[in-house]
């Protein structure tokens, strides 16, 4: 669906898009996964709910219930509006934006925009294999420049950025978030969790993969970017580079530089979730895009505690 599409769909219209796309197989009981429910009408029930007709539960619940959507005052229109904007926007888009557009008051925005990064978080359903190129940066606030020339400012380890590791699978998934550091240990962990053994395995130069490599069956491939090496062919006829991973990274810059402007330590795995998800979906249409995410709500909750 387009998002005109969606500008025009009314409150009822929106619910059973909601419905279609959660229950393609009809009403679930969202307490006990019972298939045996009534849909309850009258003047008294408001529109869209269900009660269970299974004798263990007998409770009633609506398509919003165990989701992101639960106990939210907006418009179910309006979370399929951000729903889609959040997905087919490349670089992101900002709670600012967001609730200028939609019509709702800033702060609904900004916590719209975290419950849906939230349904946007997904498991590895099994390790990544084939080519898997690993980076890292750092995000945060420019570094300030030295009141005397004769120092240089300082850049990437050297500051309170946040560092960021990506983990790429060439023409597959993504997967991006914060590291405490960028220790052998610490990346490691990481690698273990999200990577096959039997993948080829593509860095740069930072020491702390050479310990990580070894473990790799596959292979651990280097560039050296200190000496202006960014590609080379190995001599097993592997295209050698971590370009797909630095263009991820420019993706989230641009977001964090162009759209958000500022990305809190606290909140900063979201946003490279936020991230992931888009790129790991890219061939995707933004309609398509969507409707993944809203299948992803379900089960989820985040309150603003």
């Amino acid at each position: 669906m387009k998002f005109a599409q969606l500008t025009k769909m009314t409150e009822d219209e929106a619910r059973h898009y909601l419905e279609g796309i959660r229950w393609p197989n009809g009403p679930v009981c969202a307490h006990c996964g019972s298939t045996e429910v009534t849909k309850l009408q009258g003047k008294a029930t408001r529109p869209g709910v269900y009660k269970c007709k299974s004798k263990e539960c007998r409770k009633k619940f609506t398509v919003t219930v165990n989701t992101i959507f639960e106990k939210s005052h907006i418009a179910i229109r309006n979370w399929a509006m951000a729903f889609h904007l959040m997905c087919a926007s490349k670089k992101g888009i900002s709670a600012h934006q967001l609730h200028r557009m939609i019509g709702i008051t800033y702060k609904s925005a900004w916590f719209m925009c975290h419950r849906i990064r939230h349904a946007m978080t997904e498991g590895m359903d099994k390790p990544m294999t084939g080519v898997v190129e690993a980076d890292e940066t750092y995000v945060g606030g420019k570094p300030r420049y030295h009141k005397r020339r004769d120092q240089q400012k300082e850049m990437g380890r050297a500051t309170p950025k946040a560092p960021v590791l990506v983990l790429v699978e060439r023409d597959g998934r993504a997967v991006c978030r914060p590291v405490a550091d960028v220790s052998t240990e610490e990346l490691r962990k990481h690698v273990v969790e999200n990577v096959s053994p039997e993948a080829k395995f593509m860095t740069d130069e930072w020491p702390a993969y050479n310990r990580i490599g070894r473990s790799m069956i596959g292979g651990h491939y280097q560039v050296n970017h200190g000496k202006k090496e960014y590609a080379r062919m190995s001599p097993d006829g592997t295209n050698v580079n971590t370009n797909t991973a630095e263009s991820f990274f420019a993706l989230l810059k641009r977001g964090h530089y162009g759209t958000f402007h500022k990305m809190s330590k606290h909140h900063l795995h979201r946003y490279c979730t936020e991230f992931a998800f888009r790129w790991t979906r890219r061939k995707m249409s933004d309609g398509e895009r969507m409707i993944e995410a809203i299948r992803g709500a379900e089960g989820k909750r985040l309150t603003y505690r």
